[in-house]
């Protein structure tokens, strides 16, 4: 058991490095640069959001409220479009990414 919890830790361990370097691809990929800049911190519409720097929670769950349609104020339609193309898993990648980013 102990060996099996050791494992376990030790590959999430080996995830988070790899999570965070494709969270940078997946950005520009994505197109999240068109409307947030290229580092997240120089938006193309003085009313979209600064995202570089925040709490990768918090950037995960409003993606993710945008995608389900629980989000749908402001200009949450801008993104909803491009949501579905968006799997979770990359959600995470994409907040972890732009929480380590200098605001």
């Amino acid at each position: 058991m102990n060996k099996l919890m050791a494992l376990v830790a030790l590959s999430t361990l080996a995830v988070s490095p790899a999570l965070a370097a494709d969270g940078a691809k997946l950005y520009t990929e994505k197109t999240c640069s068109a409307c947030h800049g290229p580092a997240g911190d120089k938006p193309l519409m003085p009313d979209y959001p600064k995202i570089a720097g925040q709490n990768a929670k918090y950037l995960e769950r409003q993606m993710l409220d945008i995608k389900s349609g629980a989000r749908a104020n402001g200009n949450s339609a801008a993104m909803k479009g491009v949501m579905p193309l968006v799997s979770d898993t990359e959600i995470t990648a994409i907040a972890e990414y732009l929480s380590k980013l200098k605001p």
